[in-house]
């Protein structure tokens, strides 16, 4: 009887080749939710890519436009001086902007969330 209770237990070699296939499932898993993340990511990169292109030549048209109409109705009164006004005002839109930017980034669209929590989940089930 102690033979076949023996030989029905799974031995050392079968035990770790039962964890070595679950550890790689666990590893394919999470490489696919890893590139299904990155694929929405690449997709939000590319939307924010063309609308920043499409806004930044509209933005220069205008800009270009507006700059010509205020300096020529400026000139009369205020001369070549009108000429530093205007780069201290553009100069401040782009400080603007630029924070904008990086206020936009710190919302962390990019961080994989997903991924990163269930990563966490099994590095704290494996400690």
């Amino acid at each position: 009887m102690d033979k076949s209770a023996a030989s029905q237990a799974p031995g050392l070699i079968a035990s770790l080749a039962g964890v070595t296939r679950n550890t790689f499932g666990l590893l394919l898993s999470r490489l696919e939710l890893a590139s299904y993340e990155l694929s929405e990511v690449r997709n939000h990169v590319l939307q924010l890519i063309v609308v920043f292109a499409l806004a930044l030549v509209a933005g220069l048209f205008a800009v270009a436009y507006c700059s010509v109409m205020v300096v020529f109705l400026a000139w009369e009164k205020m001369g070549w001086t009108i000429l530093p006004v205007m780069t201290l005002g553009f100069l401040a839109i782009a400080v603007g902007l630029a924070l904008y930017a990086r206020a936009l980034l710190r919302q962390d669209k990019l961080s994989l969330p997903a991924t990163m929590a269930e990563l966490k989940a099994d590095r704290d089930m494996l400690l």
